[in-house]
């Protein structure tokens, strides 16, 4: 059985969205500030991002093990929009940008 103390390293699960806020997209990163860089910056050009350019930066948890951001973000996408909403909403009520909490 593996035990999760709290952890050294510095990883992210978040949530992005395009301007109008009508796309959700969720992932991991140990690197947020890069990472949102790159969805700015449409770094592949052919991704879900770049397509529909989602690049602001609504809702983010910070996890010190790779393995318990990975089980939140598989969690977080299983769920249904209206939840997700939810989600985003006790985090960030007026779900506003936080991108540059992250410059």
């Amino acid at each position: 059985m593996i035990e999760y103390t709290e952890g050294i390293y510095n990883f992210y699960v978040y949530m992005t969205t395009n301007k109008n806020r009508t796309v959700l997209y969720t992932s991991v990163t140990n690197n947020l500030k890069r990472r949102l860089n790159e969805h700015k910056n449409h770094i592949n050009a052919s991704s879900f991002t770049a397509r529909y350019n989602v690049e602001f930066l609504i809702y983010y948890e910070h996890f010190g093990w790779i393995q318990l951001a990975i089980a939140r973000e598989k969690e977080i996408k299983d769920m249904r929009r209206e939840l997700k909403l939810n989600l985003i909403k006790e985090f960030n009520p007026e779900m506003k940008f936080l991108n540059s909490h992250f410059e």
